[in-house]
């Protein structure tokens, strides 16, 4: 017997397999690496060559080799050197800086979903812009950079700090982070905005996300050491990042320091993107496209993942920058809307690909299903006269939950005392007495039309708001089984919104509160049915609905640039959720709504109890879990549809309201009541303090919800409880 045939046969084929695989592998990098490259090369011809001024491909040519006199003429010199060449150059530099600030975050969490705009980091930097524009009059360059790089850096680091508490976070729970504080710096940025014309007149152009204020190499010459330190970190950063894939332990034994490695990963990835928003403005999805294309084609090689995805980025903004120039004419496209197209449906991929179960991206409620330990113990029955209270009045009588009535009285409570506040509070300075007697109808005639006409017809439409959109958030909550499954994160706030600003520019009238709800059950629609359903997908309905957010909030940003300052300033506000100048006849659609809506909701408050438990565990109980669905779910679309065509998106009220109704009344009953008195008092008390908070001025109660509402949803998302935890 030879030395060859010993041990098993198997061996030395693999043996000689092994190096002809690789072999392969190398051969479709490179000849993937070289059709990228040629692509990348063909669309940057492409935005030389289109443009307005008529200058062909032919002129460009004689610009760039310096034929023909062509660099002497002034109008090539204008429009090839002064701004399609630098506007083609910063679209490959900042797709190139995104692409790679993706694929960086990306490996760094071992998070497919990991990306600059999902994970707050362009909220930040928007905000640091915005605080430079409105207070210290940055306006290009270094200006921008400066303080794009410090709210990019305050981003980053609070995402990465919140996520990874408690033993390391989720995919999940990194993108509700983002989201969170992404909502919070949203919030922020708007209360400097809203009370300045010039700031916002330059920021909604700037939001966008657009190339077309690209002029000379000025801006491009200033942030290049950036971009470049930033491309330099990440190279260097690559090896030591594919250690730490391996785990702390191994990278450790390797001779790296894990800590160490992610804080240079977030300053590169942050200089990157600081430089990229300086630049361009924010541009969501980008990253996260070029990163998981980059994966695909290579695998696990880090080195080559950065590279190529840094040429997807390039190729992606550039080929989206032409797109925007040619599909309105004369008019240009936002280029984060043609990007936006693209990205979504890829992250809806991505979120609906089996690798994402490997990840632990599964239904909060699948672990905590009632089949046994701790969430059996806590949802398991008890007694009825235990939490109830029997009332007896002749041969009729009632059992009456304990605790849920206590928290419905003082829920009610407090209802009181936030409308007394809401009526007596303002710019006016009335005592309580003359608001009183002017509640009634007694005292100065002034006083009398102040309170009755404007602030107690302002109070009931945010009474009927609040209590639509608590309703809302209850029956979403119960559905998804998932207390961060609210309208507003499926979608539906923004896509009401869009649908009602898309019927003001069609119709050239404001006011169209049906497209609300029309808005809200088509943004519902493509959310339930791309995500595959509810029941147990709840991670892939939250994460679409901030695709479809995505969507629809560009959609808006685009209506308000072609407006009118004028306009689109009223309408920023209103898009912003605000109760200034509601009254009772504004209100009247959604109480109408609610007369009609909550009888129903309290017919299949059983059904909802059941409903908290697995689908075979209702159907053993009698009770069609889809078609229950169906009707929650339609339900709650027209509840916050109506909210919206009312008085624009008011976040986190639909959030916070069931989960503070739910802890007063315990966790064994759906809080349908608690959940409507909490939005209503939580409406009231926000729309209260934007108008006292700031002397002559109002802030719209939509951002009050939003700036206080992402620290509430970070509260959920890192509270104690296994309800919450996700």
């Amino acid at each position: 017997m030879t030395v060859s045939q010993v041990g098993p046969p198997e061996v030395q084929p693999a043996a000689q397999q092994a190096p002809a695989g690789r072999l392969h592998g190398n051969r479709a990098l490179l000849t993937a690496s070289a059709a990228l490259v040629l692509a990348v090369l063909v669309l940057s011809a492409l935005s030389l060559s289109v443009g307005a001024g008529e200058v062909g491909a032919g002129d460009v040519l004689d610009y760039v080799l310096g034929r023909h006199g062509a660099r002497d003429s002034s109008r090539l010199s204008l429009v090839v050197g002064d701004l399609r060449l630098p506007r083609t150059l910063t679209a490959l530099a900042v797709g190139a800086a995104l692409g790679t600030a993706g694929c960086l975050l990306q490996a760094v969490t071992r998070n497919p979903l990991a990306e600059t705009g999902l994970l707050g980091v362009n909220a930040g930097a928007s905000l640091g812009v915005v605080v430079g524009i409105a207070f210290l009059g940055a306006h290009s360059g270094y200006g921008y950079l400066l303080w794009a790089f410090g709210g990019a850096v305050l981003a980053s680091a609070l995402v990465l700090l919140i996520a990874n508490r408690r033993g390391g976070g989720s995919p999940m729970r990194l993108v509700l982070a983002g989201s969170a504080l992404g909502a919070t710096f949203g919030g922020i940025t708007s209360v400097v905005i809203v009370n300045s014309a010039e700031t916002y007149d330059r920021f909604r152009f700037w939001v966008l996300g657009s190339l077309a204020g690209v002029e000379g190499f000025t801006k491009l010459t200033s942030l290049a050491p950036v971009l470049a330190a930033g491309f330099v970190v990440a190279l260097l950063v690559a090896r030591p990042l594919s250690a730490l894939a391996l785990g702390d332990d191994l990278a450790k034994g390797l001779g790296h320091r894990p800590g160490v490695i992610r804080v240079v990963v977030a300053v590169a990835a942050t200089l990157l993107t600081a430089a990229s928003v300086a630049l361009v403005g924010p541009i969501s999805f980008l990253g996260l496209l070029a990163g998981f294309l980059a994966r695909a084609v290579t695998g696990p090689r880090l080195t080559a993942q950065l590279l190529l995805a840094g040429l997807i980025g390039a190729g992606v903004l550039t080929g989206s920058d032409v797109l925007a120039r040619v599909v309105s004419r004369p008019f240009e496209a936002p280029v984060s809307v043609i990007i936006a197209l693209f990205g979504a449906p890829v992250l809806i991929g991505i979120v609906r690909s089996r690798r994402m179960a490997s990840m632990g991206m599964t239904d909060p409620a699948a672990d905590e299903s009632p089949k046994g330990g701790r969430a059996a113990a806590v949802r398991a029955p008890r007694p009825a006269g235990s939490d109830s209270l029997v009332v007896r009045a002749g041969s009729l009588s009632l059992l009456v939950p304990r605790r849920a009535a206590v928290a419905a009285f003082a829920l009610a409570a407090l209802l009181v005392g936030a409308v007394v506040l809401s009526a007596y509070a303002g710019q006016s300075q009335m005592g309580l007495s003359r608001t009183f007697g002017a509640v009634f109808g007694s005292g100065d005639r002034f006083d009398v039309l102040l309170v009755q006409k404007f602030r107690l017809g302002r109070i009931v439409a945010g009474l009927a708001a609040g209590a639509a959109l608590g309703l809302a958030g209850c029956l979403t909550q119960t559905l998804a089984r998932n207390r961060l499954a609210t309208p507003e994160l499926l979608g539906v706030n923004d896509g009401a919104t869009a649908a009602v600003l898309l019927s003001a520019t069609l119709s050239g009238t404001f006011g169209a509160w049906w497209a609300g709800p029309l808005g809200a059950l088509a943004a519902v629609l493509v959310v339930t049915t791309v995500s595959g359903g509810l029941g147990q997908r709840g991670y892939r309905v939250l994460v679409v609905g901030l695709a479809m957010s995505a969507l629809a909030s560009a959609v808006t940003q685009v209506v308000l640039s072609r407006r009118s300052l004028n306009s689109a300033g009223s309408l920023y506000v209103w898009t912003s959720g605000s109760l200034n100048g509601r009254s009772y006849s504004v209100a009247v659609p959604v109480l109408i709504g609610l007369a009609v809506l909550v009888p129903l909701a309290l017919v299949v408050t059983r059904h909802l109890n059941v409903l908290r438990f697995d689908d075979s565990t209702a159907a053993s109980l009698g009770i069609a879990p889809g078609r229950v669905r169906l009707v929650c779910m339609l339900l709650a679309v027209g509840l916050a549809g109506l909210a919206v065509g009312i008085c624009g998106p008011v976040g986190f009220v639909a959030l916070a309201s069931p989960v503070i109704a739910g802890r007063l009344a315990g966790p064994l009953r759906v809080p349908v009541v608690g959940s409507m008195l909490v939005g209503s008092a939580l409406v009231v008390l926000a729309d209260t303090v934007g108008r006292i908070a700031l002397d002559g001025a109002e802030i719209p109660v939509g951002i009050v919800t939003t700036v206080l509402g992402g620290p509430f949803l970070l509260w959920v998302l890192l509270g104690r409880s296994a309800a919450t935890r996700v």
